[in-house]
């Protein structure tokens, strides 16, 4: 996608965030009724207020279960007894937990339950004898309680939110070795994980993109939410995308929306956009580019991993093209092999990511036919007893090659067994086959059945349908009889003709 110049998108509407939630518990009708009226155009931080009215413990304790976001109580001490409400301070603090609501305890009778006795032995916030609340010190005791409330959810959000992170940096570094798509929708969830933590925070639903830059070219990695089966992700791409490369996202963000840069060694490679249902505080914000440093720090991790690979690929290639250039007469064999290689392990229920690495390592197979003559090799003739006791030693010379390095560990054991038989009269061991692993086991059927269908100074190419029977024939002496059932099973679906095509020329197949 190339970039083009855009405007800033139109922000969708927004519902409003939710009213906070105040429990009376009084027995007193009108009391309720009173409070209810005094309050009625409640507001702070720009929530209304929602009033859950009960008439005994009892029944606020089922408010209490139905309601666990309620910011702020005003509790009646006598009720269906003289300390219901102090009983029910202790239910609160005690069976359900709840530290963060607030809880002012309002009493008509201060000789019951004194005011000195109950704070020093409950739990509570505030505590107020009916007769002073008038509706101004009403609204303050409300307002200075939901305030406190807010304040700790904020201050347990950030809690939360640094646990969060702290907890997904593992996950976010694991992913560093997972597929690109996978690694960025990893990304997006944990974003929006952070986003979900409490009703205090950037809540519910949320849409978000993230999207990698290559110099003008846009590739949007993950979505969610509205974006996930939406076109709207396109202006909201080309606008962001022009604001990182100007270093202006601050100019994109509002109380909804945030633009995240993703940056390696202060070049931006990316973004995260993210639309908030609800607005988004000073500590959302913070949390989140947070999380945006610690992704930005795996993709960094994940570029490092991805060019060490494929310096590692460069390395077997080299290797695999240094045998076949000795032997000029194998044509594109290695890559032949390790299209079988990787077919029939997948066809046997290897994982593809599994059976790459197989492919990769089959290529090295021959690579110790570079410490053989080429007078042997390219001999159009059969071999005497000593020139093919000499040409056997290149399993010796490939496994030496490749025994530097553990991560040649399996390409070492491929090029030293590959020769060996499922009767175990094979060389260099002599050691059964099953023995082996299940990727040496493939590629001695499939290095066979290539070399049979492909011509040699000393033969020409067999027939499909001759290699074909001489692997079942092989099977259960020379081969392993599952893997070759396999092969041959993909061989009469046809998916390998343009490989066997390429055998029969001696040509070289790019895959």
């Amino acid at each position: 996608m190339k970039l083009v110049k855009g405007n800033r998108p139109e922000a969708p509407r927004q519902p409003a965030a939710p009213n906070w939630k105040l429990l009376i518990v009084d027995d007193e009708p009108d009391v309720i009724a009173l409070t209810q009226l005094n309050l009625k155009d409640f507001r702070f931080a720009g929530r209304g207020l929602d009033i859950l009215a009960a008439r005994s413990a009892r029944d606020a304790r089922a408010l209490l279960a139905d309601h666990g976001d309620i910011a702020a109580a005003l509790i009646d001490v006598v009720m269906e007894s003289d300390d219901a409400g102090l009983r029910l301070v202790e239910y609160i603090r005690n069976e359900l937990n709840n530290a963060m609501l607030r809880i002012v305890i309002r009493t008509g009778q201060p000789g019951i339950a004194p005011e000195r006795f109950v704070i020093d032995h409950y739990d509570i916030d505030d505590y107020k004898d009916k007769t002073e609340l008038t509706s101004t010190r009403l609204y303050t005791t409300v307002r200075t309680a939901i305030k406190s409330y807010r304040d700790l959810k904020t201050i347990d959000l950030n809690r939360l939110g640094l646990a969060h992170v702290l907890a997904a940096a593992p996950d976010i570094y694991r992913l560093a070795n997972t597929p690109l798509n996978q690694f960025f929708e990893g990304i997006l969830t944990q974003i929006v994980g952070l986003c979900d933590l409490s009703e205090t925070s950037c809540l519910g639903t949320l849409d978000g993109i993230v999207a990698t830059l290559d110099g003008q070219e846009v590739s949007v990695r993950a979505a969610c939410g509205g974006f996930a089966d939406s076109k709207r992700f396109e202006e909201i791409r080309d606008y962001c995308t022009g604001l990182i490369l100007n270093d202006r996202t601050d100019a994109a963000n509002s109380d909804r929306v945030m633009v995240v840069p993703l940056t390696i060694a202060a070049r931006p490679v990316g973004f995260v956009y993210i639309e908030a249902q609800n607005p988004l505080t000073a500590s959302d914000r913070d949390l989140i580019r947070v999380l945006a440093h610690q992704c930005s720090a795996a993709l960094d991790n994940k570029r490092l991993h991805l060019e060490v690979q494929e310096s590692f690929d460069h390395a077997i290639d080299m290797l695999a093209e240094v045998a076949e250039f000795k032997d000029k007469t194998t044509g594109g064999h290695i890559q032949r092999i390790d299209h079988y290689t990787r077919a029939v392990a997948i066809e046997l229920g290897i994982a593809p990511e599994e059976a790459e690495l197989w492919g990769k390592a089959s290529r090295l197979h021959d690579v110790g036919k570079v410490g053989i003559s080429d007078a042997i090799l390219q001999k159009p003739g059969p071999l005497t007893p000593e020139e093919f006791a000499e040409i056997q030693r290149h399993t010796h010379i490939g496994a030496s090659i490749l025994a530097h390095d553990k991560f040649m560990e399996q390409a070492r054991e491929i090029a030293y067994s590959h020769h060996e038989r499922w009767d175990g009269t094979g060389y260099p061991e002599g050691r059964p086959a099953r023995e082996l692993s299940l990727a040496t086991r493939i590629v001695t059927v499939v290095d066979v059945f290539d070399a049979l269908m492909s011509p040699r100074p000393y033969k020409s190419p067999w027939t499909q349908e001759a290699a074909m029977a001489a692997l079942e024939a092989g099977a259960g002496t020379q081969f392993d009889p599952a893997v070759v059932a396999a092969f041959l099973g993909i061989l009469r679906r046809g998916d390998f003709e343009r490989h066997i095509e390429s055998s029969r020329q001696g040509v070289a197949l790019m895959l």
